[in-house]
């Protein structure tokens, strides 16, 4: 189960198409359309396992995703209109530089024939379209952008790993499972202004210590935003009969420094409510969020029209067993959007005023089902109430049967042996 995770996992990815690109040059508010979802199945399996002598195992994870049509609202020739990453970033990192290099910009993208908007496939936008600018940019500033050949925002994730983690086994410890002991060597970052933010805190996000209590918090390393995230709890619940308990994201996940003084060293910061995540983007001015700017400054999203922000389509949760720290049910939803403005000297971007605009947000869903669901919830329910029955019953027999029943019954609510942990992986 730990190398090959039975459970499916599913990506449905939103987009924000531009109703009104020309007017958005001219000045105008933008306005945008969610269109989707793009569903695709993910499929995620562990190699390069290594056992180490310090309580450790190593592994990659590589991911794959294949498009799922029953499952989505449209397909992926459908095209939509959006931002120009590259002439908009590029733009915008080129703010302070000297006019004489903005006006080479500027014939550089009418050279190649780049606007501030493009109108491209979904399949292109999630996986990579090629151009003469992507073809430019990789042949002669191969370091500026992590990309061969072609561009596209999900094609760095697709049939690649997330990094070599290397986390505790629980074997010694049963409290310290899965938490990460380094990402790629690494026992901290350095994308970030403090150290208490470059920290690599919490597991790698699939399992977490048993015995938990309402007082417990999820907290989890996620290569893709870069930093760790910390999840507290909400309330207890029942999964397809099974006891969780729900964590969701605090209100200060994105909170800007002002508000939330230990998130300081995420900035430079904009409004309360998103993170900038150029650093670890190679300065592309990008932000992450929850969804429609949930939980975020009000100005964010009054900036746009076409977004409606609410807790229900927009929040994300992890709900977990308690007593055994595995998540039977997940939903994590990120937005991802781009700050762009007005250039002096790069014509290409007009008279757009200054806006973080939407680009996507996506959902990555996973939920026990199945025969792995039935063995959970037998072990996990049935079996203990079985238990409680023949104790109960075996009260009126001899006193061999019910010390027997007793002694087992104890051994239910003790902590599993040691040795037991993660032993599966070895095989």
């Amino acid at each position: 189960m730990w190398k090959e995770i039975p459970i499916p996992f599913y990506l449905s990815v939103y987009f924000f198409h531009v109703l009104n690109p020309e007017q958005v040059l001219q000045g105008e508010k933008p306005q945008v359309q969610e269109r989707g979802p793009y569903v695709y199945r993910e499929f995620r399996h562990k190699s390069n396992i290594t056992f180490n002598n310090n309580d450790t195992v190593s592994f990659l994870e590589y991911r794959s995703f294949q498009f799922q049509p029953n499952k989505s609202s449209g397909l992926e020739s459908d095209y939509i209109v959006m931002p120009n990453i590259l002439v908009l970033a590029a733009s915008m990192m080129a703010v302070d530089k000297p006019m004489a290099l903005k006006l080479i910009m500027t014939m550089a993208f009418t050279g190649f024939n780049e606007r501030a908007f493009m109108n491209r496939t979904v399949g292109e936008i999630m996986w990579g379209y090629s151009s003469p600018l992507v073809n430019f940019i990789s042949k002669y500033f191969p370091s500026a952008f992590p990309f061969k050949g072609k561009f596209g925002l999900f094609a760095e994730l697709n049939n690649s790993d997330s990094g070599l983690f290397t986390v505790f086994t629980g074997v010694q410890n049963i409290t310290r499972i899965h938490l990460v002991d380094k990402w790629n060597g690494l026992s901290k970052v350095n994308y970030w202004h403090s150290d208490q933010c470059n920290m690599i805190n919490g597991t790698s996000g699939q399992m977490w210590a048993p015995f938990m209590t309402p007082e417990s918090s999820l907290e989890f390393y996620s290569p893709e935003a870069c930093r760790s995230m910390k999840l507290v709890y909400k309330e207890a619940d029942v999964f397809q009969g099974i006891p969780t308990y729900r964590f969701v994201a605090p209100n200060t996940l994105f909170a800007n420094g002002s508000v939330y003084p230990p998130n300081e060293g995420f900035c430079p910061c904009l409004e309360s409510g998103i993170q900038n995540v150029s650093t670890c983007r190679f300065g592309t001015p990008l932000f992450l969020s929850h969804p429609h700017f949930y939980n975020a400054d009000p100005i964010l999203a009054e900036a746009v029209t076409g977004l409606h922000p609410n807790g229900k389509d927009h929040s994300l949760f992890l709900d977990i067993h308690p007593v055994t720290g595995i998540p039977m049910n997940c939903s994590v939803k990120l937005q991802l959007s781009l700050y762009m403005k007005a250039v002096k000297g790069i014509g290409q971007t007009g008279n757009i005023n200054p806006v973080v605009l939407p680009l996507l947000w996506f959902e990555e869903r996973g939920a026990m089902e199945g025969e792995t669901l039935q063995v959970f919830y037998k072990q996990l329910v049935l079996l203990p109430k079985e238990k409680c029955y023949l104790f109960w019953s075996s009260s009126k027999k001899g006193s061999k049967n019910k010390e027997a029943v007793q002694a087992y019954s104890e051994s239910l609510m003790t902590t599993p042996s040691q040795g037991t942990v993660l032993q599966e992986a070895r095989l």
